[in-house]
């Protein structure tokens, strides 16, 4: 067994609520703003909480208004869009599945209404469900794990297209279980996999348009999702197996998308980052 180094917790909901959180995530900047995304409006999907909600205040820092679509979580999406406000940007709360095609392309009217342009789609939602059987995953399970982890990325993505300009910037949250495969989430690594295959497929698409089309594979990083998924067993020792010997914060994975949404990676286009504190994977 390996060493504890987060206090034992669950909860019963999925996506999970990071206000029941202990300790909470770390999800303020560590650096002040260097305007790499001035007059620019980002879409953050799962941006309530958790890597959704590191990007949505370091872009806000960094100079972008901000759109945050969520599921239900309302609590944490408050405090989310408070803390973008304090960094004197405006936020956009848009609460809905991104699993329903519809729902997406209301979100980017929406956007479109209040901020008249789309220059970066962060799709980042996701959730998962441990079973310990390939037999054990229902229908139901299977089709909704993939109709959020994947079909609302396609969804986000088709909806926003028409608004996409000559160096925009879209960045897929993909997993490290997309490299290494998990035992326990057979479907949302299948899901996590076919993101880098989306991905890579999608920059060749867009490249003439000069919009570029990236990922980022975190490793086991401290969000709510963790508590909501595993037992308090398998939470207390949550990222002690990695290399660093410990979770990531979410604000050590925003730093990757920010990278990868602004011109700094501006001869970026069909990667994928890997934040999982040293294992090595694809390689």
């Amino acid at each position: 067994m390996s060493e504890a180094i987060n206090p034992p917790q669950t909860q019963d909901h999925q996506p999970g609520r990071e206000t029941e959180m202990h300790p909470r995530p770390q999800y303020m900047p560590k650096f002040p703003g260097n305007g790499r995304l001035k007059d620019k409006v980002a879409i953050i999907t799962g941006g309530d909480s958790g890597i959704g909600r590191a990007c949505a205040v370091l872009f806000a820092r960094e100079g972008a208004q901000v759109a945050l679509v969520y599921l239900e979580e309302t609590e944490d999406a408050k405090i989310t869009a408070d803390t973008v406000t304090a960094e004197g940007k405006e936020a956009l709360l848009l609460r809905g599945d991104v699993g329903d095609k519809s729902f997406c392309e209301t979100v980017v009217g929406k956007v479109i209404e209040e901020f008249g342009q789309i220059d970066v789609v962060i799709n980042n939602a996701a959730e998962q469900h441990p079973q310990e059987e390939i037999t054990d995953i229902s229908e139901e399970q299977l089709q909704k794990t993939f109709r959020t982890n994947l079909y609302g990325y396609f969804y986000m993505t088709q909806a926003a297209m028409p608004y996409l300009k000559n160096g925009a910037s879209i960045v897929n949250t993909t997993s490290v279980t997309a490299y290494r495969g998990s035992p326990e989430l057979l479907d949302y690594s299948s899901t996590k996999g076919a993101i880098v295959a989306f991905t890579r497929s999608l920059s060749g698409s867009l490249a003439d348009k000069n919009i570029r089309v990236n990922a980022v594979a975190p490793g086991p990083i401290w969000t709510p999702l963790i508590p909501a998924t595993f037992t308090a067993e398998k939470v207390a020792e949550f990222g002690a197996s990695q290399p660093l010997k410990r979770p990531g914060q979410p604000n050590e994975v925003a730093t990757c998308h920010l990278f990868l949404a602004c011109d700094e990676s501006s001869y970026l286009t069909g990667q994928v980052l890997h934040p999982n504190g040293g294992e090595i994977v694809g390689g």
